[in-house]
């Protein structure tokens, strides 16, 4: 018996009276849950908050790759932007979009997503996940790892969106664990984001150069590197990041940013095609390099 069955079968032996529903209701909460075609996993290269508002080649890509993608029933972002202490995943019907940055025009902090939430989905995540505790969030909302990609991608911002957070306490090997027990909510019609940068290194930014694509020689090295990886998927390689040497360290001198491809690679089966796109550097330390995975 497959959940979705198992899970009216259940309620069925509950008079609606009690439970407050109707079956209209009952359909609606158990609609996420049917088989699809297999979706695709995505990382995004997000870089900077200012890519919400402008027009450039790498919005094009956002809203290129999504022009290739069945639409979701609803979209998990896993963004460098929100760390907490243990698993966490936002469980509000309207999650507000959050502005976590500073010093950047009027126009952008202006920016409204207002995606609705997927509370079933995000309790579906809570007990698909065997490995850790998840909590349900009411506070957080999308950051803009999330809506800043996602609003180019979804514009209308008609596809329920929702968060799992990073556990800064977990290590990379747990983090990836962590993705491939959520790898079924690819045949539910879930679109699954990883939104972070390959390469991301704020204290070695090049200023004068950010907005040509330039990049260091030890950003470039890496860069190259993680996509032969990919590529191969040679994915302890990718696990064991902090193992490869000076060009790695420069690249990833906090792991946040990084995390999020784990989690897309995590999703990944046998005879699912790869494809980059992005990819190029931005201000010698960043790159937007993105993976479509399936």
């Amino acid at each position: 018996m497959d959940r979705k069955t198992f899970v009216k079968t259940i309620l069925a032996t509950v008079p609606l009276t009690l439970t407050g529903m109707d079956l209209n209701t009952l359909n609606k909460m158990t609609e996420f849950l049917k088989n699809t075609p297999k979706m695709p996993v995505l990382f995004l290269g997000h870089g900077s908050p200012m890519n919400a508002i402008e027009e450039n080649e790498f919005v094009q890509g956002f809203r290129n790759i999504s022009s290739q993608i069945e639409t979701p029933k609803a979209v998990i972002v896993i963004s460098a932007h929100w760390e907490t202490k243990g698993t966490q995943v936002t469980a509000m019907n309207n999650p507000a979009t959050i502005h976590d940055f500073g010093g950047f025009p009027k126009e952008l902090y202006e920016i409204q997503y207002p995606a609705p939430g997927k509370p079933q989905l995000a309790k579906e995540v809570k007990n698909m996940v065997k490995s850790t505790e998840v909590s349900l969030d009411e506070k957080w909302g999308l950051d803009h790892g999330a809506w800043s990609v996602i609003r180019h991608m979804y514009p209308k911002a008609d596809i329920p969106v929702i968060q799992l957070s990073l556990d800064y306490n977990k290590n990379p090997q747990q983090h990836y664990d962590l993705a491939k027990e959520l790898s079924e909510l690819r045949y539910k019609g879930i679109l699954i984001v990883g939104s972070g940068n390959l390469v991301h290194n704020l204290r070695m930014i090049h200023w004068q150069k950010l907005n040509e694509n330039f990049g260091y020689d030890w950003a470039n090295e890496a860069n190259d590197k993680m996509k032969k990886f990919i590529m191969d998927t040679n994915h302890q390689a990718l696990i064991n990041f902090s193992k490869q040497g000076k060009a790695f360290e420069l690249s990833i001198p906090t792991p946040e940013h990084y995390l999020p491809l784990l989690y897309a690679l995590a999703m990944q089966e046998k005879k699912d095609e790869i494809r980059i796109f992005n990819d190029k550097p931005v201000g010698g330390s960043l790159t937007m390099t993105s993976v479509k995975i399936g």
